[in-house]
């Protein structure tokens, strides 16, 4: 089960020099993992060691193109590693250990998978012939993560490492993307084998995702498009995934049409501009909500329909409307909501192809029927609905702190991320955002604890930009232990914690659905935070007037090379308003608590 003492003395007699045949050379399977990594210029690998990549720490330890990021909690690792690819748009690499390392890692892995973010996480296994065997820290790799994976490797040659990681990587990046995980036994990690250079091209049977939309559909869609009296345009993450904002704004542009975002999709669009109606779904506006019930061609881009975004599916069925829906992956499309026009292909390209067919064409839109439109929409926005009371002036309101800091960062090169529930919503309404991949927030498996990991990892990869998490209390407790990894790798970043001493979320769905019953929704033990944050040796600010919301950001933001931690005492009362109750349709909107 163990590593003979023969096959140690020939590994360490081997890495003293060993005199590489034409072209290719004896190396160990760590070795060759790390070459792997460099071919596919590979810059940050966060992890945690452990007995079973040891071999690949040492590889790790003889190099130095690829800096590792030591953190404190392998969920974390993965978070970071995530983080930085949605910012970047690069592939995430995570190193973690087997048994524990691994099953610490999967909430990390299927934050990653939900929301389609290009990764590879590389997990230590236990020898080969102990598979099976129950040995110590042993799980079952592969079986535990084929659900929340694209896919995954298990290595049991060392001669087939590069060519896995070469497959890991491409699967990855392409069609739609998401999280790959690649198992490596500690024997294949300590092996040697004659390496011959990174492949440099791949060949899969089974994997050919479409780019190219099919030239029909789109000149129906076209038509569908050019002939709509109440057009809308809804796009969702796939767009920022597919580097499409720069063909979805020229488009937006030509038509003159609206526009909304779902969460993940945010920045998409400038939130600055008229034709952007805003988020919607559960917690979007009256604008968004209404435009997307009565709208009678509807242009849906790189979005899924998700439970949140449309709620209840028969009571969005209920108006007849035409749907064209574009997305990369064909199992999307017509999975929750029937489409008319259907069009899988790449976004970027069908869009390229969509604006020069429009260019081409004699045809424009209905402007009578679009003025008509427009003056609906503005209806709707006059009512304001995210405008919200500041009460007495003695309480901070969540909104204000979301509001204060865009105001005082919109024109700067600035990232926010966020963790999960009320201060999420808060920070995807009231900080507008203008730009793609400014926004990294947890959309599909809704994960606490992601802000601080994905704040540090951006921070890494854009050192130069601010890097602001807008947390809760309770979410910021998930990851809190990252603070140590912030000081040993210098990312200073800025965490605004909205402190309401409640689960918020939770305390909200109490209130409306359980009349009041606030079932351990409550946290009457919290930490001092700011005697924490400098325990962790960063900086602490306790805030508890609105007056001071303003000069405690413009402090935290003059400490440039610190990590500032700005505990908020917020209104436990406030709820995130408008919102859209589970199983109601998407016009039936609570607007504020005398809806209740």
């Amino acid at each position: 089960m163990e590593i003979s003492k023969a096959e140690l003395t020939s590994a360490a007699a081997a890495s003293h020099g060993n005199s590489p045949a034409s072209g290719s050379q004896d190396l160990m399977g760590s070795e060759i993992l790390v070459k792997s990594l460099q071919a596919e210029n590979v810059q940050y690998i966060w992890g945690y060691p452990g007995g079973a990549v040891l071999y690949i720490y040492d590889a790790l330890y003889k190099q130095d193109t690829i800096q590792h990021v030591l953190v404190r909690h392998e969920q974390a690792a993965v978070h970071a590693a995530d983080g930085y690819a949605r910012a970047t748009g690069e592939v995430g690499v995570a190193l973690v250990t087997s048994g524990p390392g691994l099953t610490n890692a999967v909430t990390g892995i299927a934050t990653a998978y939900m929301d389609s973010i290009p990764m590879v996480i590389i997990s230590g296994q236990v020898p080969t012939a102990a598979i099976g065997l129950d040995a110590f820290q042993e799980c079952d790799t592969v079986g535990i993560t084929r659900p929340i994976v694209k896919h995954n490797f298990l290595v049991k040659d060392p001669r087939d490492l590069a060519m896995t990681l070469k497959k890991a990587f491409h699967i990855a990046r392409t069609g739609r993307p998401g999280p790959v995980v690649v198992d490596i036994p500690k024997d294949v990690s300590f092996k040697k084998v004659a390496y011959t250079g990174y492949p440099q091209s791949v060949e899969m049977r089974s994997y050919n995702p479409v780019r190219k939309g099919h030239g029909g559909q789109i000149r129906k869609a076209l038509q569908l498009l050019l002939a709509a009296k109440r057009p809308y345009i809804y796009t969702g993450g796939g767009v920022l995934l597919g580097n499409a904002t720069n063909e979805l704004r020229t488009l937006v542009d030509m038509l003159g049409y609206p526009v909304t975002n779902t969460l993940m999709g945010l920045g998409a669009y400038p939130a600055s501009d008229r034709k952007f109606l805003g988020m919607l779904g559960m917690h979007g506006t009256i604008e968004a909500n209404n435009a997307m019930q009565n709208c009678d061609v509807l242009l849906a881009v790189g979005a899924r329909f998700d439970d949140r975004v449309i709620g209840n599916p028969k009571h969005f069925a209920q108006n007849d409307r035409k749907i064209i829906h574009v997305d990369i992956d064909p199992s999307s499309i017509s999975k929750r909501v029937k489409v008319d026009i259907p069009i899988v292909g790449d976004v970027k390209d069908v869009l390229t192809e969509l604006i020069s067919m429009i260019r081409e064409s004699s045809t424009r839109p209905d402007a009578g029927a679009l003025a008509a439109w427009w003056d609906t929409i503005e209806g709707w926005r006059k009512r304001d609905c995210l405008k919200y009371s500041m009460g007495s002036g003695d309480v901070i309101k969540p909104q204000y702190v979301v509001e204060t800091l865009w105001n005082m960062t919109k024109d700067s090169d600035t990232y926010i991320t966020s963790d999960v529930g009320q201060h999420q919503m808060w920070a995807a309404q009231y900080y507008r955002f203008d730009e793609p991949r400014r926004w990294i927030n947890s959309g599909g498996l809704g994960t606490m604890g992601v802000g601080i990991p994905y704040a540090m990892g951006i921070k890494l990869a854009k050192p130069q930009s601010e890097v602001f998490c807008i947390t809760g209390e309770g979410s910021v407790q998930m990851n809190i232990q990252e603070l140590s990894t912030c000081l040993q790798y210098n990312t200073p970043i800025k965490i605004c914690s909205l402190n309401n001493r409640y689960l918020g979320m939770v305390r909200q769905w109490q209130e409306i659905e359980y009349s009041g019953r606030y079932s351990h929704s409550y946290m009457d033990a919290l930490p001092n935070f700011v005697k924490l944050a400098e325990a962790y040796g960063h900086v602490g600010l306790l805030i508890e007037h609105p007056k001071d919301v303003e000069p405690a950001l413009r402090e935290a933001r003059k400490l440039k090379d610190r990590t500032v931690f700005l505990d908020f005492r917020t209104d436990p009362t406030e709820n995130v308003f408008p919102m859209v109750q589970a199983g109601k349709g998407i016009t039936e909107m609570l607007l504020g608590s005398e809806d209740l």
